[in-house]
């Protein structure tokens, strides 16, 4: 392991990490407007959002590394402290790129990019009307964190309005995340989508507390098998089987042939049975992983 510090590398180099270990990153596709009432487009990956009572969310454009100029965005926030905040998804992204490119402050980032901009209903920024998702914000405060080339300002933004297309919307009104099918920023040139094989669910904690890893038994803890998430599922049960659980268990024609199979040898018959509530572990069938466990 290497061991770097910012001080002693250029600002540049530094970036590239900053960027590549702390990723993927969501990306704010800022609309904004100036004095004279000219748009601009960017793209800021320096985004996420912090609070939902009151619904806040925050952006960083950086000071340009090369000649410590302020992104067009920034200016344009200090004189109308305004923003419309659009998602990014797969279709979208190559446009979204595009517009990240240092244009004259004169030119419009929706032609150069060919989106369409949209009135919004609270605020003077135009929405992206490809974008899925809009949010229409108030710029709450602006705080500086530095006056050298790379450093950022936080741009604090109170969401007044959000538009969502109903094309990414479940049955139930809720964003289905494969539907929106949302990109990501990491270092260099690379970008995640989030969708696919890339999507997967962990059960949140119970709302009752779990038992933890630590009192999951030394045998299952220390396993050659179970993985470390393995282990984080099976902590966060609040109650253990109970003996008529177990002993159904015992009855299914699988275990009854591991335990035929291996009753003579029990390092192998450990194996088997952590192989098998591994995979019903990758199933989200829990409950029926610690009964498998709890047969030896």
């Amino acid at each position: 392991m290497i061991t770097i510090n910012p001080k002693n590398i250029p600002v540049a180099k530094w970036q590239g990490y900053i960027l590549g270990a702390i990723a993927p990153r969501p990306i704010a596709f800022v609309s904004t407007i100036d004095k004279n009432g000219n748009s601009n487009l960017s793209p800021f990956s320096f985004f996420n959002a912090f609070s939902t009572n009151p619904p806040i969310c925050v952006f960083s454009p950086a000071r340009r590394p090369k000649d410590n100029t302020n992104k067009h965005t920034y200016d344009n926030v200090k004189e109308i402290d305004e923003a419309v905040i659009n998602a990014v998804n797969y279709d979208l992204v190559q446009q979204a790129s595009l517009s990240s490119s240092e244009f004259p402050k004169e030119d419009d980032e929706f032609i150069k990019s060919g989106l369409t901009p949209i009135p919004s209903v609270m605020v003077k920024p135009f929405r992206v009307k490809e974008s899925p998702v809009q949010m229409e914000c108030k710029v709450k405060n602006i705080i500086e964190l530095g006056a050298e080339g790379g450093a950022g300002s936080l741009v604090i933004c109170e969401i007044l309005l959000m538009h969502i297309n109903e094309n990414v919307l479940d049955e139930n009104g809720v964003i289905d995340p494969r539907k929106i099918d949302l990109v990501a920023r990491l270092g260099g040139n690379w970008y995640s989508r989030a969708s696919g094989n890339s999507l997967f669910e962990v059960e949140k904690p119970l709302r009752t507390i779990g038992i933890g890893v630590d009192k999951i038994s030394e045998h299952i803890r220390k396993s050659k098998i179970l993985t470390g998430n393995n282990l984080g599922q099976l902590g966060n049960v609040d109650k253990l089987p109970s003996k008529e659980e177990i002993d159904d268990i015992k009855m299914d024609k699988e275990i009854i042939n591991l335990l035929a199979l291996y009753r003579t040898d029990p390092v192998a018959l450990e194996k088997h049975i952590h192989i098998k509530a591994k995979k019903l572990l990758e199933q989200g069938e829990v409950k029926k992983a610690w009964t498998v466990l709890m047969t030896i």
